[in-house]
């Protein structure tokens, strides 16, 4: 293309690629998809509010995170899984009372707990702070046990993968989207914050649920930016050295592509001395989060970062952090408890953090995975699912309740697709407009960047749980 036009269009495809590649070895921290673009965006926001992200990497096993509780329920989970079922005695510290029971489809209750390791969380359901949503996945329309057997409607990509149901839940897309729904939500209130640079924000690496189609994640480390390290210090010994090297990689250049790394490189040495500032003269958090926590480290980062939004010029931020090792096809009775304990303290130590820092009804969390798993055990483990068991939590969240259709627990039941591989009843795009909602975002500008959200009736597309 030799059209003016036709080199913005290529410019800006080549600069949404870029930033979507993690950089390797010492280029990664200076995050170099720092190169936010300064356009319009449709939504302005005169007080603060962030979402966060909780992302569980591996396909979280969604029954022993929720497990049945009731009598017939907890007697179909234990002879689905003999080897690394909970008994049932250990869940009667975590039994969840909710408001109202749960009903599956029938109209029949039913009773769940956490996982024992899960214990920290309990306290925050009681004080409806906590909400659950149940048998909530990836879907393209709302979609029937019969439809789905008989192929008529629509379906996620690549069901059960990896990748591409990842990306499918952070983006609406298989692998290979270049935007996803935080990020897109990012585009929209860029306008509202004094340095767009700050609006999504990555202290995990990479991930396509920051990408906007204007927003780019900031990425930064546990314990703040990173910066290059030839200007943290003088290079080679010699200040002349570090000015040197400062103008050489920030200096505006005649080559397009020279010129718009430089540009994005002064970006994000700019950011790190803003971003660096405003922690330092934020107050000290008193929160005590765990230690040994890469998620709580994660979390911390992301409070500290909350307190600074005042120095920051930040009125909407969205955050992404993340676990890995979930992807449980064996030890689960030994390496499942470790990631429930990490997630449980984590999140609760977060929310203590917004507490103290009077922002708890500013500030909503919410889990997310690739996938559920089989209910049924494949020895010591489960393997790849669908429907899964999720958290918000927050101030503003409409907690001690459930949300969503409780699933009958069986193996080719009523409400799965066979080992207990939940058909989901409530779709990301549900979850996605509710906090986009409570964000700000209007149902016009849901329906544009949620593309199957139009797929649900008006009444059913916000789950009410904020």
């Amino acid at each position: 293309m030799n059209t003016k036009d036709g080199m913005t269009a290529s410019r800006r495809a080549f600069l949404k690629r870029a930033s979507s590649l993690s950089i390797a070895g010492i280029a990664a921290p200076w995050a170099l998809n720092l190169a936010a673009m300064a356009e319009a965006s449709a939504a302005t926001a005169t007080d603060y509010k962030a979402l966060v992200c909780v992302f569980l990497y591996g396909g979280n096993d969604y029954a022993n995170t929720l497990v049945p509780y009731d009598t017939g329920s907890y007697a179909q989970y234990q002879l689905a899984r003999p080897s690394f079922a909970y008994t049932h005695a250990s869940l009667d510290a975590t039994l969840l009372t909710p408001a109202a029971a749960p009903l599956d489809s029938a109209g029949v209750a039913h009773q769940y707990a956490l996982a024992p390791e899960l214990g920290s969380l309990l306290p925050l359901f009681n004080a409806g702070k906590l909400g659950v949503m149940l048998n909530i996945g990836t879907l393209v329309q709302p979609t029937t046990k019969t439809q789905y057997t008989n192929k008529s409607v629509k379906l996620p990509p690549k069901l059960f993968s990896h990748n591409d149901q990842q990306s499918v839940w952070q983006s609406s897309a298989a692998e290979g989207a270049t935007s996803g729904w935080g990020g897109r939500m990012g585009d929209l209130f860029q306008a509202s914050n004094t340095n767009t640079t700050f609006t999504c924000v990555n202290v995990s690496g990479n991930a396509v649920y920051l990408s906007g189609n204007t927003a780019v994640q900031y990425q930064v480390s546990t314990s703040g930016s990173v910066p290059l390290s030839g200007l943290k210090s003088p290079l080679f010994g010699s200040s002349a050295a570090t000015a040197a090297l400062r103008t050489l990689i920030t200096e505006p250049r005649a080559n397009l592509l020279e010129n718009e790394y430089n540009r994005v490189s002064k970006r994000s040495i700019d950011a790190n001395d803003i971003l660096t500032t405003a922690l330092a003269g934020a107050p000290a958090l008193a929160t005590v989060f765990p230690t040994g926590n890469a998620l709580a480290d994660q979390l911390k980062m992301v409070a500290r970062m909350i307190s600074a939004a005042p120095a920051l010029g930040a009125k909407r931020q969205v955050f992404f952090v993340s676990l890995g090792g979930f992807d449980n096809h064996d030890a689960m009775l030994t390496d499942h408890p470790v990631l429930m304990t990490k997630l449980g303290d984590a999140m609760a130590a977060f929310y203590a953090a917004t507490t103290e820092l009077s922002v708890a009804d500013k500030v909503t969390s919410f889990t997310a995975s690739d996938f559920g798993r089989t209910l049924t055990g494949n020895s010591n483990g489960s393997d790849h699912g669908w429907g899964s068991m999720h958290f918000v939590l927050g101030g503003a969240v409409n907690g001690k309740r459930f949300y969503g259709t409780a699933p009958v627990v069986a193996n080719n039941g009523p409400d799965d697709v066979g080992q207990g591989r939940l058909l989901p009843t409530t779709s990301v795009e549900q979850l996605a407009a509710t906090l986009g909602s409570w964000l700000g975002v209007s149902d016009t500008e849901l329906l544009a960047l949620l593309p199957n959200l139009s797929n649900y009736n008006v009444g059913v597309r916000k789950l009410g749980f904020v």
